[in-house]
């Protein structure tokens, strides 16, 4: 039986720069072309909080590796979570929590597994939409103060997804009060204008995204494909914030 995951909030001093996760994974290799990750790469956090942490999965690569193949640099792939604070009293909000999706029929999987706490790579741990631009969102059914979004795509295979865009809003069609606090989309896919953000390399590390306390009780995540196919693979997406009383 595949073992839940508990999440962390340590208090530790604040480093600069990046925080090891152990092991050997101490320096980062450019790959394929890829850029060495900048500091505009890496969320900025609360300078008065907390370090975030959370539960990592092992690694595990599978398959025929497929070049990574984009007309825009991207960052190469991680060693480490970033260092990133948050506010004391920060939680886990998402766990167990609804999803939904513009895909009401995935081809692998299903959307619970989203939000399950399962965050290793394999079959049986991942959900697979459609292909083109699709979205997943989680209804956290209540409002909070959104820190952090942490995605794991897929991360047996090193890839890219594209037009990755993330969301916070009060309203569940997205059609008013929105706030993108995430955008990769080179390509406009999804009609929010050309993002600012690169594409990254999947790792077992996630993308951790910056909430930036925006409050809302639903967060949305975009994509357009990947560098190895045009599906969307979700693994797991957990959001840490702090409820709005």
């Amino acid at each position: 039986m595949k073992a839940k995951h508990l999440i962390k909030l340590i208090a530790i001093p604040a480093i600069i720069g990046l925080a090891a996760c152990g092991g050997e994974d101490t320096e980062a290799t450019a790959t394929n072309g890829d850029a060495p990750a900048e500091a505009s790469d890496y969320p900025a956090g609360d300078d008065d909080g907390v370090p975030y942490t959370t539960e990592l999965p092992p690694e595990l690569i599978e398959g025929t590796p497929v070049p990574i193949n984009l007309p825009v640099e991207y960052e190469q792939a991680a060693t480490r979570l970033p260092e990133f604070n948050v506010p004391e009293g920060t939680e886990l909000l998402s766990y167990g929590k609804p999803v939904t999706s513009s895909d009401d029929f995935p081809l692998i999987g299903t959307l619970d597994l989203v939000t399950d706490g399962e965050k290793d790579a394999g079959e049986g741990y991942y959900v697979e939409l459609e292909e083109g631009a699709q979205w997943i969102q989680i209804d956290l059914e209540q409002e909070a103060e959104i820190h952090v979004i942490h995605v794991w795509h897929y991360h047996s295979q090193r890839r890219a997804y594209k037009g990755v865009v993330a969301q916070i809003s009060n309203d569940p069609e997205f059609e008013e009060g929105v706030t993108t606090v995430f955008n990769n989309d080179f390509e406009n896919v999804h009609g929010f204008g050309v993002g600012p953000d690169r594409p990254y390399v999947e790792t077992r590390y996630g993308k951790v995204i910056d909430g930036q306390g925006i409050v809302g009780r639903y967060v949305r995540l975009y994509s357009a494909g990947n560098t190895s196919d045009d599906t969307n693979h979700y693994i797991e997406i957990e959001v840490h914030g702090i409820p709005v009383e």
